[in-house]
């Protein structure tokens, strides 16, 4: 059992934008790693099962702690790459604090 339990980014993204999108893709992954994440799905395969499944990509990302989640989201580091998602894109972002077991 840990003291801290971690805490994940989860994301819906329409994107509408690829081209420019493209941009997010590529520059994203080295900020999470820099700030201590790693992607548990990134955009995969959706399958319904209750109620209507995103129609866009799901991605989420797990930090150490909930405090390190909101910190990369709200990080200097990620506001220009966020920016990108933002003009792209159509999304609902949220942070969620893990169950320590």
């Amino acid at each position: 059992m840990t003291d801290t339990p971690k805490g994940y980014v989860v994301a819906e993204v329409d994107v509408h934008d690829p081209e420019g999108f493209a941009a997010y893709r590529a520059a994203v992954p080295a900020v999470i790693a820099q700030l201590g994440g790693r992607y548990i799905t990134r955009g995969g395969a959706i399958t319904g099962v209750e109620g209507e499944a995103p129609t866009g990509r799901v991605v989420i990302v797990e930090f150490p702690s909930k405090a390190q989640a909101e910190a990369f989201v709200n990080s200097p580091e990620y506001a220009p790459v966020a920016a990108i998602r933002h003009r792209t894109s159509t999304s609902r972002l949220f942070v969620v604090e893990g169950v320590d077991l």
